[in-house]
């Protein structure tokens, strides 16, 4: 059992401040580029919040950010453009559905 702990990969946190400036915990759960079309070369994570109460319950809430790094520098933007949106849940849902087939093979 020890051996499989340590194989665990740590999930990877973010904070981002809502609108009174208070930061929220968010788990990154996906990272992708869209690799053509449009928005070609963008880069894209999903999060999701990091529940800060104890009730157990799961949230089905996932957020979508366009991302650019500099050094350490994470810089987040909300996506407004309806085609960049589209493209960003159809790569997203392109992705999961590849994670789920390679699960039951």
């Amino acid at each position: 059992m020890a051996k499989e702990e340590l194989n665990m990969e740590e999930p990877e946190i973010i904070y981002i401040p809502d609108e009174e400036g208070n930061e929220e915990e968010f788990e990154v759960i996906m990272k992708f580029e869209v690799e053509s079309g449009q928005f070609q070369g963008n880069k894209y994570m999903m999060v999701v919040p990091v529940e800060s109460d104890d009730s157990g319950e799961e949230t089905d809430e996932v957020y979508a950010f366009r991302y650019e790094e500099d050094g350490d520098d994470l810089q987040l933007y909300t996506i407004d453009n309806e085609q960049e949106w589209d493209e960003v849940e159809e790569t997203f849902n392109t992705l999961v559905a590849e994670m789920e087939q390679e699960e039951q093979s």
